[in-house]
């Protein structure tokens, strides 16, 4: 071979030796390559997930209506009490005082209780008549002014239209007596008249006297009488506005 033929066959080796280094180091790149990607690949995951349910939304706060400052009670409504002292027309006039104690609570038309229980009620005696005989009826009229409620006191009006009273007699007295004009003194004088001597004006004046007691008898006053605690029931003639404190 001459020298130029080897020439070019050195070259042409060189060429395929070199062609033969670059496929490989490139099939070594994309080896490398690969295997990076097959080690960065996410791996797939088995964990079963758990679901939080949603948490519904909040109810808005609902604010309480403020407390009431006062109650009030309407015209109209009762009230019962027990009379702190005895009242008797024997003794009663027309404006003396009198008191007496709630012993129930008064409530308004929504339950609350505007007058409690044990409250001190003060009034007047309107009207205090004995009855004039045993067949006769007295009067006793009581009206109430005022109330105090947790030491505070409210002026009020209304009038007892029940009360638990008893009619007590007095015995005969020198007014009864009286009333009959000398029974005693004319049963002298018929006496007087009748017999004609001391002794019929003595059983005359007896059998005066004793026809005048009688007659006294059945004209003795009788007294309407309230005895201490004894019931009492009121109602009233206009609204009561008390503060709820």
């Amino acid at each position: 071979m001459t020298g130029n033929h080897w020439m070019r066959l050195s070259t042409a080796l060189g060429f395929v030796a070199a062609l033969g280094c670059a496929k490989g180091e490139q099939a070594s790149q994309s080896a490398d390559s690969t295997a990076r990607n097959l080690t960065l690949a996410p791996t797939e995951s088995t964990a079963a997930m758990k679901d939080v349910p949603a948490q519904p939304p909040a109810e808005p706060v609902k604010k309480k209506p403020p407390a009431p400052t006062s109650y009030t009670l309407r015209a109209g409504t009762g009230m019962s009490l027990n009379a702190d002292d005895s009242i008797s027309t024997r003794h009663a006039h027309v404006g003396d005082p009198f008191t007496a104690t709630v012993s129930e609570n008064v409530r308004d038309g929504s339950g609350h209780i505007v007058i409690p229980a044990g409250s001190a009620v003060s009034g007047t005696i309107v009207h205090a008549d004995p009855a004039p005989n045993p067949r006769a009826t007295g009067q006793l009229d009581l009206a109430v002014s005022s109330v105090t409620i947790r030491g505070r006191a409210y002026t009020i009006e209304g009038t007892v239209d029940s009360k638990d009273s008893v009619m007590q007699g007095r015995g005969v007295t020198k007014a009864d007596a009286a009333k009959v004009g000398g029974g005693a003194a004319i049963g002298a004088v018929a006496g007087r008249l009748l017999g004609g001597n001391k002794k019929g004006t003595i059983i005359g004046g007896v059998a005066g006297a004793a026809a005048g007691a009688g007659a006294a008898s059945r004209s003795r006053d009788v007294d309407v009488v309230l005895p201490k605690g004894a019931a009492m029931h009121v109602r009233l003639a206009s609204a009561l506005t008390v503060s709820a404190r």
